[in-house]
């Protein structure tokens, strides 16, 4: 995303506990803001490889970035018959694999629907009416797009266009994960903009713990509430939530989690979804489009998917409390 938090998958800021010992020789942290939003992450290597992070937060949002008008998504957007490189090659095969797992649920040819709503790349003053929905419709549908022999995207329309920032964070995590590997670094947490990828032990030599917030609405602070700790093992993680990207207009809140099938913001119980997957790019994609779900469909789907786990979290508007829905291998939950 410049790939940032408004977004259709806006994320739950995920935080790491660590005592107050001190680290380990070798452990390093590389912190920041890319992609409007911060990254922080802790490794354990020999050598200072934030030059390498940094290279690769480059090459992301050159390849993937929609708010980068001169990256190659922005160009194929535009009309541009350019063939894809590896990058949108990967997000875009990966896209079409949760779009199926999810009924549709997840699409990124959404895009112009979201920037119509006011959550995207283009900036749109008024809400937009039913024939202005009606107009995009026809556009939308990853299932309906291929990559060509020759590299180029076949789309369903000409005027279709891609906005991957539901996946791309979790694909970042994903690189810089692959990068640490290569160079002998096997202990690490990658977090950027609440995109997660773990692996190996913290400075005190322990399993990682990741603190998962509350969600508590505000659209101009994160406020971190801790409403549950989990030490999940080597995996990616991400959590996506309405309550801290949403617009109050005259007729009320908008949410901005899209329903690929209305072209309206998605309604549900579901206040936030955290997912833990293979990857961080498939935590990030199957985390959107919980929010998109009824939370038993939620649940039925990551039941479906290899190695994933979630845990949902709507409000019982009867006591107005938070309930707290895992699957059936998710781990255990600390508060």
């Amino acid at each position: 995303m410049k790939i940032r938090d408004l977004i259709i998958a806006s994320s739950i800021v995920a935080t790491i506990s660590l005592s107050a010992c001190s680290p380990r020789k070798g452990y390093r942290q590389c912190n920041g803001a890319t992609w409007g939003t911060t990254f922080h992450i802790t490794y354990n290597a020999e050598h200072d490889l934030c030059d390498s992070i940094h290279m690769i937060m480059r090459q992301v949002d050159a390849s993937l970035s929609p708010f980068n008008k001169s990256s190659l998504i922005s160009r194929i957007n535009g009309g541009e018959n350019a063939p894809v490189d590896s990058m949108i090659k990967i997000v875009f095969l990966t896209s079409q694999k949760i779009n199926l797992i999810s009924n549709g649920k997840f699409d990124p040819t959404v895009a112009p629907i979201i920037n119509m709503w006011g959550f995207g790349y283009k900036n749109y003053h008024s809400m937009p009416s039913q024939s202005d929905i009606d107009s995009i419709m026809p556009l939308i549908g990853i299932d309906r797009c291929s990559i060509l022999p020759d590299g180029s995207i076949k789309k369903v329309n000409p005027l279709t266009e891609f906005n991957f920032s539901a996946i791309t964070k979790g694909y970042g995590c994903d690189l810089i994960a692959d990068m640490f590997e290569r160079n002998n670094c096997h202990d690490y947490m990658i977090e950027i903009g609440g995109e997660i990828v773990l692996n190996g032990n913290n400075p005190n030599n322990e399993a990682w713990r990741i603190m998962i917030d509350a969600p508590i609405e505000n659209d101009t602070a994160v406020i971190h509430r801790q409403m549950a700790v989990i030490t999940p093992g080597n995996c990616g993680i991400a959590t996506s939530g309405n309550y801290r990207n949403y617009r109050k207009t005259n007729e009320g809140y908008v949410w901005h989690t899209i329903d690929p099938a209305t072209g309206y913001p998605a309604i549900t119980p579901t206040l936030s979804a955290t997912v833990i997957a293979p990857t961080a790019m498939e935590a990030d994609a199957l985390a959107t489009a919980c929010l998109a779900m009824a939370p038993d469909c939620a649940l039925a789907m990551i039941e479906q998917y290899d190695n994933a786990s979630a845990l949902i979290v709507v409000n019982d508007s009867i006591s107005n409390n938070l309930v707290l829905m895992p699957s059936t291998n998710f781990p255990p939950i600390k508060k």
